[in-house]
């Protein structure tokens, strides 16, 4: 009897505590898109802070909204730098360290496998997960929270800390074997004059040496007959790259399509953080069908970290099991590092960079013996960082492009790659030596190649790198001759040797070390000159203009960044009057014909300081990549045209520019004209 008393007076005041709750606490409508998500310690909305239900106070209601409104208005997301304001249509973050993020960048953020908070680095223990589109509605009836179901939700991927997951190199057959052996490089001298009194010295005299690659062996396949390279593209996807989206993809797409089987590419992407997308695999079968996939699935949303996206490219080279011949980066960003950035010093934030792209941040007296990737940078708009692009390739023997339409980007790509699927080769050399008592070495202007004069300047190296098929690189060595003096009392010879010209190198594959003897320079030494003695020698003179205008060019860029425009635009217009006056311009000789068109848009391009900070310092610095390697880098607009009926206009063709460069653009157009589905 006591048990069925006590369960009638539990049942009635369960029923009284019922009706008080219902008559006194006001109701919280359904949400009709419910999008709430909550952890124990972060949660996220579309527009207002979840409701508080220890309240019912409409006006206290009001007072948390319009405090959150004006909170919230005044933030900005760290990591696409946009506005957090409310009913901009975008969810709300907010982390368990209370700092708010659009839930679709910083879900971008964290699928990476970056659980750190990016502003005050706070780990966390909770960490946001954006589930499909299709994905289905778990939200049950009633209820204030959306509920996913545990089994649709993936673990967040946590990138492997170590890269050494490279897909192995193929055997080497014995008819691959066949492309490590050697082709002569070809060396040829000129001298300034060909005969020097015998009775006078000369000071400053200029002696051309001209090297130039062999081309590729036409009776192996092409893959079989250069250098297998290892690529690393390190793609900017920072959200103001979602318009560019597709026309990156299509260039991408078609690097992995004319790769070959011996080739690797990994694929890494950064805006607030990096992410290797696809590691090193091979251009061949499931590799090629693989990166593609990974291409196709890039979205663009976040800032923009290029740090974090280089020393990510560098970590995949570095840690490979395996190695081809050669490896290199491909560097592409439209905007600035919004991460690293110091507004007292832009380019701060590059001494961060890994010494294996940067040397300069080898702070050891000793040269460091690690090898350096070279970097090719492509920096394209008008919001890119030309400065820190230009930087970063020229340290790394890289070169750095401009593009100023992203029409154009496939092509630039095409003319890279052209370049580095033909290297036939490695760690080239050329040494010079006198050849007489008195001659002497005493400059070797080589651009950003490292040169090194010694023994009192009887001998000089310059370290040339490696060299793409049919690559020509030209280099002027000035000697002092002295007055030409009798030998035991005999008369003076009529010749005089200068100096000894040879050239060293490695095969596309092989590691033995090839020397390539080339000529002894002489000229005669008469006692009285003819007229044809005094006659200039037309490729040393096109060769010291190319100096003197890349000179001026490096000059009235550094007066630009100063603010001192009208005087630039003097100096730009002298040294084109110069120019014009020189013999192997009035010659009407290609190369001074290209220079020509090269200080007239320097010139136009630093008329006012908008235009210079839009498109002329990029377009200054692409240039002056250019020149520096003796390589060829889209500039501009530049690039190989072609007409209606699929011929390429030469007049159009960028300097320094190789067959292979050449044949690779002209594939680029073509594709690009072809209808596309």
């Amino acid at each position: 009897m006591a048990s069925s008393a006590w369960r009638k007076l539990k049942k009635a005041l369960k029923s009284k505590l019922s009706f008080l709750s219902n008559s006194t606490r006001t109701p919280i409508p359904t949400p009709t898109n419910p999008t709430t998500f909550t952890t124990e310690n972060a949660r996220f909305t579309t527009a207002t802070p979840p409701p508080v239900p220890t309240s019912s106070s409409s006006s206290f209601s009001a007072r948390l909204s319009r405090s959150f409104s004006l909170h919230s208005s005044s933030k900005k997301c760290a990591i696409c730098l946009r506005s957090l304001r409310k009913g901009q249509g975008q969810a709300i973050f907010y982390a368990e360290c209370s700092h708010p993020f659009h839930f679709n960048c910083i879900a971008d953020n964290t699928k990476h496998g970056n659980l750190k908070c990016p502003i005050c680095r706070s780990k966390w223990k909770d960490v946001p997960f954006q589930a499909p589109r299709n994905a289905p509605n778990f939200q049950r009836a009633g209820s204030l929270h959306a509920h996913v179901s545990p089994y649709n939700v993936p673990p967040v991927q946590i990138e492997a800390e170590h890269f050494s997951d490279d897909e192995v190199l193929s055997d080497v057959s014995p008819d691959q074997s066949l492309s490590s052996r050697p082709h002569a490089i070809t060396v040829k001298t000129f001298t300034e004059y060909p005969a020097v009194s015998a009775s006078e010295s000369f000071s400053n005299f200029g002696v051309l040496v001209r090297i130039l690659a062999p081309p590729l062996d036409n009776t192996l396949p092409h893959h079989r007959a250069r250098a297998p390279i290892d690529v690393v593209t390190v793609l900017d996807v920072s959200g103001s790259m979602a318009s560019k989206l597709i026309l990156l993809k299509r260039a991408v797409n078609f690097i992995i399509q004319n790769l070959g089987p011996s080739d690797r590419l990994s694929i890494v992407t950064f805006s607030s953080s990096a992410r290797r997308m696809l590691p090193l695999r091979r251009m061949s079968g499931s590799g090629r069908e693989d990166a593609t996939s990974v291409v196709d699935s890039i979205s663009a949303i976040g800032g923009t970290n290029i740090v974090a996206g280089l020393k990510k490219g560098v970590q995949v080279l570095e840690e490979r099991r395996q190695h081809n011949s050669v490896a290199t980066i491909i560097l592409l960003s439209d905007g600035c590092d919004t991460q690293s950035h110091n507004a007292q010093n832009r380019l701060d934030y590059l001494k961060f960079l890994p010494t294996s792209i940067f040397p300069n941040n080898n702070t050891s007296r000793e040269e460091s013996k690690q090898p350096t990737f070279p970097v090719y940078t492509f920096g394209f708009g008008s919001d890119h960082d030309s400065a820190a692009m230009h930087a970063i390739s020229d340290a790394s023997r890289g070169t750095f492009s401009f593009i100023e339409s992203i029409n154009i980007l496939q092509d630039a790509f095409a003319r890279c790659i052209g370049g580095l699927i033909s290297i036939v080769a490695r760690d080239v050399q050329l040494k010079v030596r006198s050849a007489s008592p008195g001659v002497q070495i005493l400059s070797t202007p080589s651009g950003r190649h490292k040169n090194k004069i010694f023994d009192q300047g009887h001998q000089a190296v310059i370290d040339i790198g490696d060299l793409y098929a049919e690559e020509e690189k030209e280099f002027l060595v000035f000697l002092s001759i002295p007055v030409s003096s009798a030998v035991d009392g005999e008369e003076r010879l009529e010749n005089t040797s200068l100096v000894e010209v040879s050239c060293f190198h490695k095969g596309s594959v092989s590691v033995d070390t090839v020397q390539v003897e080339g000529e002894r320079v002489e000229i005669r030494r008469p006692p009285t000159l003819s007229p044809i003695d005094r006659v200039l020698c037309l490729e040393v003179d096109r060769q010291r203009n190319r100096l003197l205008v890349t000179e001026t060019i490096a000059k009235t860029q550094r007066m630009a960044e100063m603010g001192d425009l009208k005087g630039a635009q003097a100096l730009l217009a002298k040294q084109l009057s110069t120019l014009l006056t020189t013999a192997s311009s009035q010659a009407g000789d290609d190369l001074c014909n290209q220079l020509e068109a090269e200080l007239k848009e320097t010139r136009e391009r630093m008329e006012t300081r908008e235009l210079y900070e839009r498109s002329g310092r990029a377009y200054v610095l692409s240039g002056m990549s250019s020149h520096s390697w003796q390589r060829a880098a889209t500039r501009g607009h530049s690039t190989t045209i072609l007409s209606q009926g699929g011929n390429s206009d030469t007049s159009f063709t960028t300097s320094y520019e190789t067959p292979s460069m050449t044949s690779m653009v002209l594939k680029s157009q073509i594709l690009n004209l072809a209808p596309r589905e």
